[in-house]
């Protein structure tokens, strides 16, 4: 087999094969043996029928035609291996000549993964939030906590602000009732803003078993958006009562026996949060300013198969379980169509780009994944789909995800890396050292930042190792 590849530009080659026809030998085996049991032949046993015959009564083109769409795959895998590329998703292929007993010869021409050069990095500099935890923060953190071990005792008397209504609703909108705007037995807050605007208006001063009927704009539903005539309905009223914020209520909330110790863990626990947001902060920043300086040209058809798969997504996963379609979700949005395929456009460049670039550090850095690596990316991967982490191995094992992971997980490391080597200032002017953050974390956070750029893409590598 002789073969020879075109650069068509910087991510798209053409593949010239040149197969010699006893090459085609296995295959055209295999045509015959496979014809051979699907027809009969009158006075040969099934499986039995000779070639001559097969080519008499079915004709040599059918038989070439079964050989050759068998023996493609292989040629072109051998191809792509002689070239040394990198192909993307499937070629296209085309059958320039065909000669019996001769010479079988096409071309492929695919996308590449197109080769990257990764500028010196090291020069970058970004400025984070300052790691600021105030008083205010702290208090803010145990009253939420207080708020949690509040209790409710019902009282006969109108409903004030803070208390606890059982209520009734009924929507209609052009005064019909909306099959999705009844509710019965509703517990809310008055004055927590969880429900629909006006509610609390409406329901202060009604003692159990009075109404009243207010407008509101839906917030959700079939009716989103529009104004509605709600009528609410009180049940049942009752006095929402805080714990005294004292040693008792730490004991009670906490592993604590003090106010203090228990003041004092939430402002270690929320400062770890903030160390966590900063680092964050420093990794999507980092990996902005890395993709500004790195030249990555994007695969045409990879870029459109992209735009497909989010926008189908979108479509059919995202708006599909809130019962909306995509002009709606854009109406609610306030977004044209032109604008929005603009967005959906800029999102997968950015992610392939990603992508690219990030697979090209670890590559060059020749970084690797363990299994301790791999193991706690899956723990959280699970935590995050709701599912436990026997379920969710099991689910990336059957659906050959693993590669998928180490990549997301051998991604992060890269942009760790490049975190480590840059200069990272926060807006007091403070050199932030992101090497004091434990190693895994470092590394967890980095691929979920990764991941969110990515988010659907996963460039596909084929051809190279499983054929075309």
């Amino acid at each position: 087999m002789k073969s020879a590849v075109e650069t068509l530009n910087p991510t798209r080659v053409r593949l010239t094969v040149e197969v010699p026809f006893e090459e085609l030998k296995d295959s055209l085996d295999a045509a015959y043996k496979k014809i051979n049991q699907q027809v009969t032949v009158k006075g040969f046993r099934k499986g039995k029928i000779p070639a001559r015959v097969i080519d008499q009564r079915f004709g040599r083109g059918a038989v070439l035609e079964e050989a050759v769409n068998d023996a493609l795959p292989k040629f072109y895998t051998a191809a792509v291996n002689e070239a040394e590329i990198n192909p993307l998703g499937q070629p296209e292929v085309d059958i320039t000549e065909l000669k019996d007993g001769e010479t079988l010869n096409f071309t492929a021409e695919v996308d590449i993964r197109p080769v990257i050069e990764i500028p010196d990095y090291s020069g970058i500099e970004v400025t984070v939030d300052a790691i600021e935890v105030s008083d205010e923060d702290v208090e803010k953190a145990v009253q939420e906590l207080r708020e949690r071990f509040a209790t409710t005792t019902p009282v006969e008397r109108a409903a004030e602000d803070a208390d606890v209504v059982t209520i009734d609703l009924e929507a209609k909108v052009d005064g019909e009732v909306l099959e999705d705007g009844v509710a019965e037995g509703v517990s809310y807050t008055i004055g927590s803003g969880e429900l629909l605007d006006g509610i609390d208006d409406a329901v202060k001063g009604l003692e159990a078993g009075g109404e009243a009927t207010f407008t509101s704009q839906l917030k959700g539903g079939s009716a989103e958006g529009k104004d509605a005539e709600v009528t609410v309905k009180v049940t049942a009223v009752a006095k929402r009562e805080l714990p005294e914020l004292d040693d008792d209520f730490a004991q009670l909330a906490s592993e604590f026996d003090t106010l203090e110790e228990l003041k004092a863990d939430s402002l270690k626990r929320l400062t770890n949060m903030k160390q966590y947001d900063q680092a964050t902060q420093a990794q999507e920043r980092v990996l902005e300013e890395l993709l500004k300086i790195t030249e990555v040209p994007i695969p045409e058809k990879l870029l459109e198969d992209e735009i497909n798969t989010r926008t189908h997504n979108l479509e059919h996963h995202q708006l599909g379980q809130m019962g909306i379609d995509l002009a709606k979700y854009l109406e609610i949005q306030g977004k044209t169509e032109e604008e929005f395929k603009a967005e959906t456009e800029e999102a997968a460049v950015k992610g392939i780009k990603t992508q690219f670039v990030l697979d090209e550090l670890v590559n060059k850095e020749k970084l690797n994944v363990n299994q301790e690596e791999l193991t706690e990316h899956l723990m959280r991967r699970a935590a995050s789909s709701g599912m436990s982490p026997d379920q969710f191995a099991q689910a990336v094992v059957e659906g050959n995800q693993v590669p998928m992971l180490v990549g997301e997980v051998a991604r992060g490391k890269a942009l760790a890396l490049v975190v480590e080597s840059v200069k990272v200032v926060d807006t007091n002017g403070e050199t932030v050292d992101l090497d004091d953050e434990d190693e895994t974390e470092t590394t967890e956070a980095a691929a979920e930042t990764a991941e969110a750029v990515t988010g659907e893409t996963e460039v596909e590598e084929k051809g190279e190792k499983s054929g075309a």
